[in-house]
């Protein structure tokens, strides 16, 4: 991909995306976050060429949690068009995970 086609920020990745954007809201020190990492990264691979899949770090990007009320974490949201389709937070286990994921996309 050349540099002049990359997002310049995240509202540019939500709002330019052709594919629904899943984000990880998470933080280093969050146990459930940890917990929740692997599940995170599975469905990164299996949705590749269908989802965009990124993690924000809310210690990093303080702004983005705001913006979002993320008051707990880890939370998950799915973004088609610039606009959150799908929210959920905790460690949930990878088939549920996939349910809600699988709910949200079909009804794109």
């Amino acid at each position: 991909m050349e540099q002049s086609t990359l997002p310049k920020s995240f509202d540019d990745l939500i709002a330019q995306s052709e594919k629904p954007v899943l984000v990880d809201f998470w933080a280093e020190w969050c146990g459930a976050c940890k917990m929740l990492s692997p599940t995170v990264q599975k469905v990164a691979f299996e949705y590749k060429g269908r989802v965009v899949t990124i993690k924000v770090n809310v210690d990093k990007k303080p702004h983005l949690a705001s913006r979002f009320q993320i008051s707990g974490i880890p939370t998950v949201m799915l973004f088609a068009g610039g606009n959150p389709v799908l929210r959920f937070s905790g460690a949930l286990p990878y088939d549920q995970f996939k349910r809600q994921l699988d709910q949200a996309l079909a009804k794109l």
